[in-house]
């Protein structure tokens, strides 16, 4: 094989994985005119077209997606090797690509980043935050953090972060007046702040105690997709919220926020960082993954 044999391969690779020449381009850090220009030379000369392109999408062809079904894994195997040159250095270098939902950005990335990279400076970490369910290796991620109720049976998970506990709160203006739920079944007599999860479903709550699990499906109230609109629309009294509580910490402190159903809330739940089980783990994540269990 020659290298611009290898080049045209991995460009096309990372496109038909990305389902996009623009994040490609980041992914690889070439610029999209040149992806492009490679696939399309790996194109002619194979005689084959391997992936459709419109204004607004770019998926493989049969005979694109059967040539990336292939060549993963030998892709996968030739970054692995390279890799594994990492336990040659002094310190590990290289890529880590990681995706987490939105909620474990304060409670479990950021206070962790800053000390790992003082550490390690010469790891370039991307973090990509996204509530979905996203296929790692797709996606082209080292790793993924998430709930352990949310794992692939077919992943490796390693715990990682604080246990963090949930609360329904309010703000004391919401409250005044009100007769305060005592079961869950009550918070349906109050307007409820929802949220909605990139997939269209909407947050069920939860509840617990003395070993009997309800849950709540809500049908009224305002909706928001992502945590902090959730936790502001509560504080401004538009009504009860579903919430982790490391979020609301100074809300809580303040008595700008109140619990109620206390003794009604699930024990806390940990967040996982889990990878493909496959897959010899990669000296960058290795790095962070052993952070983790030093600071934890």
């Amino acid at each position: 094989m020659k290298r611009s044999d290898y080049g045209e391969l991995a460009a096309f690779a990372s496109v038909a994985r990305q389902r996009s020449f623009r994040r490609a381009a980041d992914e690889m850090g070439v610029s999209a005119s040149a992806l492009s220009h490679a696939v399309r030379a790996l194109e002619e000369r194979l005689g084959v077209r391997l992936l459709n392109r419109s204004t607004r999408s770019v998926m493989p062809t049969e005979a694109g997606a059967r040539l990336l079904d292939r060549l993963h894994p030998a892709l996968s195997d030739i970054a692995q090797a390279l890799d594994e040159l990492n336990a040659f250095r002094d310190t590990p270098r290289g890529a880590l690509r990681l995706n987490v939902p939105r909620i474990a950005m304060p409670i479990v990335v950021m206070p962790l980043l800053p000390g790992f990279l003082a550490r390690y400076p010469q790891i370039e970490v991307e973090v990509v935050a996204d509530d979905a369910l996203a296929d790692i290796v797709a996606g082209g991620f080292d790793a993924g953090i998430r709930f352990g109720e949310q794992l692939a049976a077919d992943m490796v998970a390693l715990p990682i972060g604080p246990a963090t506990g949930f609360s329904v709160v309010a703000s004391p203006v919401y409250l005044a007046g009100r007769r305060l739920p005592r079961v869950p079944a009550e918070v349906l007599d109050h307007t409820c702040v929802r949220q909605r999860f990139p997939g269209g479903a909407l947050f069920r709550w939860a509840f617990e105690r003395d070993g009997q699990r309800q849950s709540v499906s809500l049908d009224a109230g305002p909706v928001f997709n992502e945590d902090a609109s959730v936790i502001a629309a509560s504080e401004a009294g538009l009504g009860l919220a579903y919430v982790a509580d490391a979020l609301i910490a100074p809300q809580l402190a303040a008595g700008r926020l109140q619990r109620v159903l206390a003794d009604w809330m699930p024990p806390p739940e940990r967040f996982f960082l889990y990878t493909p089980g496959r897959r010899q783990m990669p000296a960058p994540l290795r790095a962070f993954v052993d952070y983790a269990r030093e600071m934890s």
